[in-house]
């Protein structure tokens, strides 16, 4: 508010004097802002590359890990394949044949 007063009470020449500063002012901080967007958009890059890495080592990481307890716990029996099931039997039958010699 005090600014928009002072304005007022300055004559035109004051006027086109300040604008000029301040226009010179902004023309001279361009390189600096240009050189901070620069900056500040490699950052960005940096920051996008390390998020994607992360996600990938984590996909990664849960594909190598398997199935969980949960999900082996709700597959249906259809979903195993009859080779998994005559080993299951297999191994029934061996440890019935099995019995302790008596002494």
């Amino acid at each position: 508010m005090q600014n928009q007063q002072q304005e007022m009470d300055l004559s035109p020449e004051e006027l086109a004097t300040r604008k000029e500063e301040m226009l010179k002012f902004y023309t001279d901080s361009l390189p600096y802002l240009e050189a901070q967007f620069k900056y500040e958009e490699m950052l960005m890059k940096l920051d996008e590359v390390r998020f994607k890495r992360t996600s990938i080592q984590m996909q990664f990481a849960m594909m190598m890990q398997g199935p969980g307890p949960e999900e082996e716990e709700n597959d249906e029996p259809d979903q195993n394949t009859g080779e998994e099931f005559r080993t299951v039997m297999q191994q029934t039958e061996d440890s019935s044949k099995r019995k302790l010699k008596k002494s």
